[in-house]
C-alpha cells in the first residue's frame, strides 16, 4: 500500500536514498532540505517527488510543511526525521557555541518535527515517525561527547514517544547505523580536527552505501521495529556493549590512549 511521506535532510546521502526507495515503492514523497526551492536538486529527485524548502531549526517552515501537507494531502503516514550535521570534538576543544549548533540541528530538529505532525497521526488514528540517530546513541567513543550526547537523545526520545503515542496507533522508530559513505562530513563543525580527520576516514573507507542503510531503515519500518541497528558493525558494537561490559570499556580507553599518542602529551 503506498504511502504519504516526509523526508528531511533529502538532496543528498541516507535522505536521497529514502526518498528514492520510497518513490519506487510507489509512495507519495515530500522530499524537504536546506536549499531553496527554486535551487531545489530537482535533478536527482524521482519524477513525482515533491520538493519544498525545510530548514529544521525553523519553526515557520515546519508550520508551512505540516500545511502543505494537510492541504495536498489531508495527512502524513510517515515521517522521516533524517537531517542532521557531524560534530563533536574532545571535551576541552568542543565549544559551547559547537554543543548548541548540534543540539539545534540534530536533536531539536527531530523534536520539532515530530511535535508538528503528531496532532495530525493522532487524529488520523496511525502513521509512523523515523528518527535517523546513529550508533552513537547507544555506545559513545571518545572526542564525540556533544554527537554522543544529541543522538542517545534522539534514543531517549523516540523510546518516549513510541510508549507514549501506541494507545492512539501512531508508531515511532530509532535508527542507529555505524559508519556509511555518505558526504556527512561535509557538515563537520569544530576545532578537534584530529577528530575530523578519523571519522573522515571511516566514512569513507565503509564498505557500507547510504543505499543499504536506506533498505534495512525501510525493512525495519515493515517489520514495525521501534530500535532500528540497520548494518553488522552497528549489531557487533551493540551486541559487544551489551553482553561484555569490560571488554567494551577496553575498546574505548584503547581509542582514547591513541588519541593521546598522536598528541604527544
Amino acid at each position: 500500500m503506498s504511502r504519504r511521506v516526509l523526508v528531511t535532510g533529502a538532496a543528498s546521502g541516507l535522505g536521497l536514498a529514502l526518498v528514492r526507495r520510497c518513490a519506487a515503492r510507489g509512495d507519495a514523497v515530500l522530499a524537504t532540505d536546506l536549499a531553496q526551492t527554486a535551487d531545489a536538486p530537482s535533478w536527482v529527485l524521482p519524477d513525482g517527488v515533491c520538493y519544498r524548502q525545510l530548514d529544521v531549526r525553523d519553526d515557520d517552515d515546519w508550520e508551512a510543511a505540516r500545511a502543505w501537507v494537510s492541504a495536498e494531502w489531508g495527512g502524513l503516514d510517515l515521517l522521516v526525521n533524517n537531517a542532521g550535521v557531524a560534530g563533536g570534538g574532545r571535551i576541552e576543544l568542543c565549544s559551547m557555541d559547537d554543543w548548541r549548533w548540534i543540539t539545534e540541528i540534530n536533536l531539536f530538529g527531530v523534536v520539532r518535527g515530530t511535535r508538528t505532525f503528531v496532532p495530525m497521526m493522532k487524529a488520523a488514528g496511525g502513521g509512523r515517525i523515523v528518527n535517523v540517530a546513529s550508533l552513537a546513541g547507544l555506545v559513545h567513543p571518545p572526542g564525540m561527547g556533544s554527537y554522543n550526547a544529541v543522538k542517545a537523545a534522539v534514543v531517549a526520545f523516540s523510546e518516549t514517544a513510541a510508549h507514549e503515542l501506541a494507545p492512539w496507533g501512531v508508531g515511532c522508530s530509532v535508527v542507529c547505523p555505524s559508519y556509511f559513505r555518505t558526504n556527512l562530513m561535509a557538515s563537520m563543525q569544530g576545532s578537534d580536527t584530529d577528530l575530523a580527520e578519523k571519522m573522515t576516514q571511516l566514512v569513507e573507507k565503509s564498505p557500507i552505501s547510504a543505499e543499504d542503510i536506506a533498505a534495512a531503515i525501510l525493512d525495519g519500518i515493515e517489520q514495525g521495529r521501534e530500535l532500528i541497528v540497520p548494518d553488522e558493525p552497528a549489531r557487533a558494537a551493540y551486541h559487544l556493549k551489551q553482553r561484555d561490559r569490560v571488554a567494551y570499556d577496553r575498546q574505548m580507553r584503547a581509542t582514547a590512549a591513541r588519541a593521546k599518542e598522536r598528541d604527544g602529551s
